[in-house]
């Protein structure tokens, strides 16, 4: 189930990176006193009341502006707004109510989504903040007043947001359907490849990099089974951007990600594996997608009997985190093995969604004990009671042990080998959870 996404909006230093920071748990937006200071587009996963939910920090919008960052910045939350589920609009109440606050206040009540009218800086909760009255003009409801900084009235906010997709999470169902999102840097063929796929141009294929701005559904039914590609715009490395807009493309991918079952990485053969294809890998596997990664245009390349192993290794060495993401090299121009797409898409999905019997698990994790013993420090043992698997997609599992802080990271990647070489589990990650539990409970 995909979370929802939640877009920090308003003009320039009303203080959204200050609140981003602040629900996120860390300083990861720059804050400064000067407009236009977050270019990028940040995100993180926040949790609040049993709900988790993926929140999102934009550059300011100054609808008059005749600066090009500004009017870029502008086109940027556009598409954060477009995506997002709920809107936070953040107005400053030590600048009190502006016309641009009032264009912005149009522009939200355009889009039919929910939107929060938060005023921050507000530094005294104990009073009736009358400065907030103004921005009853704005026609957006009550406002809530908060101090970002202080952290003040942050519950309260956070309790209206999980309001307007509570009822929307309850209904959500799984079904039948694979939803799979191709993603990559711009112009390696992602597009390309689902027009193979479905033997039409359903969408624009471009040398241009960046023609894809928005996530594309495409449904296919391939052997009976149904399932949705997702094209995404690409994301390019930051120093080689050169149009503003293209920053914010991550927010379509991750959203992409979001709903995805199965995460699709397309790699340009002839440009090699960026320091930005494992970025973009990360987002999926973070998430806990299952993935493919397919080497694009293999065509061109010459090749000898060497070519492709040596190409294997260094997949392995840079996707090193996501060791159990099965690999592709096809060409989306000529054909060349995409029918083994679907083929591999087929297992790595139902490795996603596989469940092991706690019989089963138990014989396995005890089996890998006696081979290798768990790990001690300073005379004490890591005891390791049982294991359980409890969700799936990615197939998630408790491991109750004496103490967490034994179980170092080494020998709970041991024990993920072990489940990998009984059940294998290719092409999805596997995710633990680590529970003390004494002997008498």
């Amino acid at each position: 189930m995909s979370k929802p996404i939640v877009a920090v909006i308003g003009r320039p230093n009303v203080g959204k990176s200050t609140l981003f920071n602040k629900l996120a748990g860390s300083r990861i937006s720059i804050v400064e006193d000067t407009p236009g200071v977050t270019r990028d587009r940040i995100y993180a996963d926040v949790d609040w009341l049993n709900y988790n939910f993926t929140l999102i920090d934009t550059g300011g919008i100054e609808p008059d502006s005749t600066d090009f960052l500004l009017q870029q910045m502008r086109r940027q939350a556009e598409i954060a707004i477009d995506t997002a589920d709920v809107i936070i609009f953040l107005v400053d109440a030590k600048q009190g109510l502006t016309d641009s606050d009032a264009h912005v206040a149009h522009m939200l009540r355009k889009t039919q989504k929910p939107v929060l009218l938060v005023v921050n800086k507000v530094d005294n909760m104990q009073v009736e903040p009358l400065e907030i009255y103004e921005f009853y003009n704005l026609g957006l409801g009550d406002p809530i007043p908060i101090s970002a900084a202080q952290g003040l009235g942050l519950g309260d906010m956070l309790d209206e947001v999980i309001k307007h997709f509570s009822v929307s999470l309850s209904e959500q169902t799984e079904d039948d359907v694979i939803k799979i999102a191709v993603i990559g840097k711009p112009n390696v063929g992602k597009s390309s490849l689902i027009n193979k796929i479905l033997g039409e141009e359903r969408v624009i294929v471009s040398n241009i990099p960046g023609t894809t701005r928005d996530a594309i559904d495409t449904p296919v039914t391939f052997d009976g089974q149904p399932y949705i590609f997702i094209d995404t715009a690409g994301l390019r490395k930051k120093s080689k951007i050169k149009e503003e807009i293209e920053r914010y493309s991550i927010v379509r991918t991750i959203a992409a990600i979001e709903r995805a079952d199965i995460a699709v990485l397309i790699i340009d053969a002839e440009e090699g594996i960026t320091d930005q294809d494992t970025k973009i890998a990360g987002i999926a596997h973070e998430r806990g997608k299952a993935a493919i990664l397919v080497v694009n245009k293999w065509d061109l390349i010459e090749k000898d009997d060497r070519t492709m192993n040596e190409y294997l290794k260094e997949i392995d060495a840079k996707f090193a985190y996501m060791s159990y993401a099965p690999k592709l090299f096809v060409s989306a121009l000529t054909g060349q093995r995409i029918h083994k797409l679907f083929e591999t898409i087929q297992v790595v999905a139902q490795n996603h969604t596989l469940r092991v019997n706690t019989g089963l698990l138990n014989d396995v994790l005890y089996e890998a004990m006696a081979m290798n013993q768990p790990p001690s420090d300073k005379g004490k043992y890591l005891k390791i009671y049982y294991m359980t698997q409890v969700s799936i997609k990615p197939p998630t599992f408790v491991i109750f042990v004496n103490e967490k802080q034994l179980m170092h990271f080494s020998y709970e990647r041991y024990i993920e080998n072990q489940l990998r070489n009984a059940f294998g589990f290719k092409g999805t990650p596997i995710h633990f959870i680590i529970r003390e539990k004494r002997r008498k409970d």
